[in-house]
């Protein structure tokens, strides 16, 4: 059933630094959206059809109704997983994004899609950036199993 909900994807994260979010997103190459980013926010154009606003916590914080914002260095509230056109894709953008500041997450062990890495059907790394959100770069054939 088609419900006309989500042909674009706007994430919303907490940061703590506007200005050095830019520079690392930028360094990793990430284009910026500067009509959408201002001294609260920096807009991120991942693809046309997906979009990350980082907003700082202050702001961040109006909209959740007096709750707390979390702090993604001592929980995780999310993985954000964006798809690769490659291998070599993966890894040039999670080389990218290491050689600007952020820290590369070892995969678990066992990896619950061991099966599917084996097999060559599925590669990805992960990463957390400076404000300790975590990111899964991977990509996965065109031969994967549907569903």
């Amino acid at each position: 059933m088609s419900t006309g909900i989500g042909t674009t994807m706007y994430l919303n994260l907490p940061i703590r630094d506007v200005s050095a979010a830019r520079e690392f997103w930028t360094s990793v190459g990430v284009r910026i959206a500067e009509d959408y980013s201002d001294e609260h926010a920096v807009s991120l154009d991942f693809s046309e059809h997906v979009v990350a606003m980082l907003l700082d916590r202050d702001f961040y914080a109006t909209f959740l109704n007096g709750r707390p914002v979390a702090d993604p260095h001592t929980a995780s509230g999310a993985i954000v997983a964006l798809d690769a056109a490659s291998r070599r894709d993966v890894d040039a953008f999670v080389d990218a994004a290491l050689a600007a500041g952020a820290t590369e997450v070892p995969p678990p062990d066992p990896h619950p899609a061991q099966e599917m890495i084996d097999s060559g059907m599925m590669y990805g790394r992960t990463f957390t950036d400076p404000d300790g959100h975590q990111w899964e770069i991977l990509w996965m054939s065109d031969q994967m199993p549907a569903g």
